[in-house]
């Protein structure tokens, strides 16, 4: 009698992986839409309400391409160390400790071309993120220990770090907020009126051109290769020759430093001022962007705006009455669907074949 058994396979492709993240993200949203019903409210009224808010008008999209930048850039950090094997939980703290190193340079260094200027800020910002990360990524490599916990750590020292800056030495002391700088004096320049996106900064371009940069060197370079087999095994990569130490820690500086860079964009671009609470929680919703992404550069471009979405869909429920952590609730939901559905796609049901029984029928 033919029967079926739960097979696991080692590994599974891409696009099965990226369809059960799909399949996954929509459960979550399913499942958060019964929760919102049982607290008397109407799902499909607030989903198209956030629908009609984020891309029902020129200033929902702009609105939306803005909050999904940061999303991007820190989603790009997490999935490159994810491309080695490592994970990296403290994009946050590095992205606060890139806009602190551009707010330095913008507010207190020579001021000549602003396109210099922009430049100067971009590469301060990205030795910022790179040297924050550096001592999780040394302690990962010399002696063993968890860049989980090291860099998830180093977060509350940069908000900390942070907060004393723009309360104290570095406070505007004209302006009325107690908690930031002055407006820095060369912000990103917006995109011309006439691409009808007015209201974006040219860090657009950046993040964009950034993720295409890294597609491109993870398929095309030998660096790139060397990255994907030190992930995927590393006594192979040794084996092979490659100098394994080498391209992780690599691969932890420039996630540092890309984090570090979104900073400066979110600074230079949108905020114009160095404040507490820059990141709003940015590097952590960029673990989420880069795992729905599966580690890919252009992926993330796209889970980064399914997950500004998902932030939106929490400011039209604080309308609501519903609690401002319900957009938090919400990518918790995410997260959690998608590491089931991750799991899930390992398994086949696949047939067995018929077995003779005790007389002898096949």
């Amino acid at each position: 009698m033919r029967g079926f058994v739960v097979q696991r396979v080692p590994s599974v492709s891409g696009r099965v992986r990226n369809a059960a993240y799909a399949v996954s993200a929509l459960v979550a949203v399913f499942v958060a839409g019964l929760l919102l019903a049982a607290l008397g409210l109407h799902p499909l009224a607030l989903g198209g309400s956030v629908l009609k808010q984020s891309l029902g008008s020129r200033f929902g999209v702009q609105d939306l391409l803005l909050l999904a930048s940061p999303l991007v850039m820190c989603g790009l950090s997490v999935s490159l160390m994810l491309r080695v094997g490592l994970w990296n939980i403290g994009a946050d703290g590095q992205f606060y400790v890139g806009a602190a190193c551009a707010a330095g340079v913008a507010l207190f260094g020579p001021h000549g071309s602003p396109l210099l200027v922009q430049i100067t800020m971009g590469l301060a910002a990205m030795a910022g993120g790179a040297l924050w990360i550096a001592v999780p990524a040394l302690a990962r490599l010399l002696l063993g220990t968890s860049e989980i916990i090291a860099t998830l750590l180093l977060n509350f020292v940069a908000r900390l770090g942070l907060d004393w800056l723009v309360t104290g030495p570095w406070r505007d002391p004209h302006g009325m907020a107690a908690a930031q700088t002055a407006r820095i004096p060369d912000p990103l320049p917006k995109l011309p009126r006439d691409w009808h996106l007015g209201g974006l900064h040219w860090g657009l371009a950046v993040v964009l051109g950034l993720a295409a940069l890294l597609a491109a060197a993870f398929r095309f370079t030998r660096w790139g290769f060397e990255l994907r087999i030190c992930g995927a095994n590393r006594d192979t990569a040794a084996y092979a020759g490659m100098n394994v130490r080498r391209r992780l820690f690599q691969a932890m500086l420039l996630g540092g430093a890309i984090a570090g860079l979104g900073g400066m964009l979110e600074l230079s671009g949108t905020v114009h001022r160095l404040q507490s609470g820059l990141s709003n929680g940015y590097g952590y919703v960029g673990i989420i962007v880069a795992v729905l992404a599966a580690s890919s550069p252009l992926g993330c471009v796209f889970t980064g705006l399914l997950m500004a979405l998902v932030l939106n869909a929490g400011l039209v429920l604080q309308t609501q009455g519903v609690p401002s952590s319900a957009a938090l609730a919400l990518t918790g939901l995410i997260l959690l669907f998608a590491a089931i559905g991750e799991r899930l796609a390992h398994y086949r049901i696949v047939p067995t074949r018929p077995v003779a029984g005790a007389g002898g029928v096949a």
